[in-house]
């Protein structure tokens, strides 16, 4: 997905604060869900809050006020938890800007209890035969 870094995103110098990156991570985090019919109503509706409990950022190159960049999420793990990786280039010239990724991982919304195991749901819409 592509997204324009606004001017309310920007520092004095037109370079994206760095807390923004989460931001664009998960906008691309949710288009990814999307697109496994899994997004966060889904989540909920199949009885499982999946929390992030890890954000890493690793800063390449700035992104500035302006700039049209491509932010790429995949899934990188699903079996024990669902790690997705995060790539943010500049649309124009590919020239790598931001990785990073974030870890979620399953929580029973009826009694708390962490999950193990990625629930069965997560595997089906994933189009993984459960082992």
């Amino acid at each position: 997905m592509q997204l324009t870094v606004p001017f309310h995103d920007v520092d004095m110098m037109e370079i994206a604060w760095h807390g923004n990156y989460a931001k664009y991570f998960e906008i691309a985090r949710c288009a990814l869900l999307d697109q496994i019919n899994y997004n966060y109503r889904q989540m909920q509706a199949s009885g499982y809050g999946w929390p992030i409990i890890e954000l890493k950022t690793r800063y390449i190159k700035p992104a500035r006020f302006g700039q049209v960049v491509t932010v790429r999420a995949r899934i990188a793990e699903y079996e024990l938890r669902l790690k997705i990786d995060y790539l943010i280039t500049d649309a124009q010239s590919g020239v790598r800007l931001t990785k990073g990724h974030t870890v979620q991982v399953a929580v029973d919304l009826e009694n708390g209890e962490l999950q193990l195991a990625s629930p069965p749901i997560l595997l089906e819409k994933l189009g993984v035969r459960a082992k």
